[in-house]
């Protein structure tokens, strides 16, 4: 048994580690980022390309349970990386009253790409309920002057890469069919899609390579072996990193930059640093199956 004196000294050690361990995850994980550096190989890709630098930034949540100045930070360092395309995967905000203002006086200081900066709208980006479609329209036009190419079931070529852009699942405007028709299957595509869960609907006919998506934040908090119990997600293998799927799909899920509320555990923010490179076993797949 144990006496009362040992028994105090393990509440007090217990209690520091826990007033520890909740202040780690309130005032440091959130804005610890992690610049996560790979490979991402794309059949067919165009040699001027290879070995160029794709920045990937998700669930930014400019809005205010975000620092200002931890977003800013984050910029300047990828645009010390000087990247040749930025690829925003959507949640650019966190919807509050003056999120208009807000959004153009941070996204006017964004790093942008040598090559091209483009983005898809998240689910934040049609405010309250995910069901004002004219919030989206107006936040475009922000983003679109702050230099980002919104992509919205559209596609944009870059240097002989194609990057298709879907529209936001839970607001109802995921449209892969009309996306896709715009795509040479002969040459390199790069897919954005914010919510992971787009991937196991159909309208993928035909398409082969990567997609690159965010919405999940990692969870945000996960005890260590473990997976996290909360994910906005209805695949709960969708968490964060690299998916194979059917179809010769790939798909990485980024832990993205902000967050909802300012809490992470072992689930650090993220920015993805992409090497371009090509992938000749995908290549010959689609030749072997042309």
């Amino acid at each position: 048994m144990l006496s009362r004196r040992r028994f105090l000294r393990l509440s007090v050690a217990t209690a520091a580690t826990c007033a520890s361990t909740g202040l780690y995850a309130w005032q440091i994980e959130p804005h610890w980022l992690e610049i996560v550096t790979r490979p991402l190989p794309i059949a067919g890709l165009p040699e001027a390309l290879s070995g160029a630098r794709l920045v990937q930034l998700s669930d930014l949540h400019v809005g205010f349970r975000v620092a200002d100045d931890y977003i800013l930070e984050t910029f300047q360092r990828i645009a010390a990386l000087k990247p040749d395309i930025v690829v925003f995967t959507g949640d650019f905000i966190s919807f509050h009253r003056d999120i208009y203002e807000h959004t153009k006086r941070i996204y006017a200081r964004l790093p942008h790409g040598r090559l091209a900066t483009v983005g898809i709208l998240g689910n934040h980006e049609y405010g309250p309920g995910w069901s004002h479609p004219e919030v989206a329209e107006r936040l475009t036009g922000i983003l679109r002057s702050a230099g980002i190419e919104i992509l919205r079931n559209s596609m944009k070529e870059v240097a002989g890469l194609q990057i298709v852009g879907f529209d936001d699942l839970w607001a109802r405007r995921f449209r892969p069919a009309r996306a896709l028709e715009m795509v040479d299957r002969r040459a390199p595509v790069l897919a954005l899609s914010h919510n992971p869960d787009t991937v196991d609907l159909p309208g993928w006919q035909g398409f082969q390579g990567w997609i690159l998506s965010g919405h999940t934040h990692g969870g945000q908090c996960k005890a260590p072996f473990l997976p996290p119990p909360l994910l906005p997600v209805n695949n709960r293998r969708y968490t964060s990193g690299e998916f194979e799927l059917s179809g010769n799909r790939r798909m990485y899920i980024s832990r993205g930059v902000g967050h909802m509320w300012k809490v992470r555990f072992n689930v650090r923010p993220e920015a993805t640093v992409f090497r371009l490179e090509s992938d000749d076993r995908l290549q010959w797949k689609q030749q072997t199956r042309a």
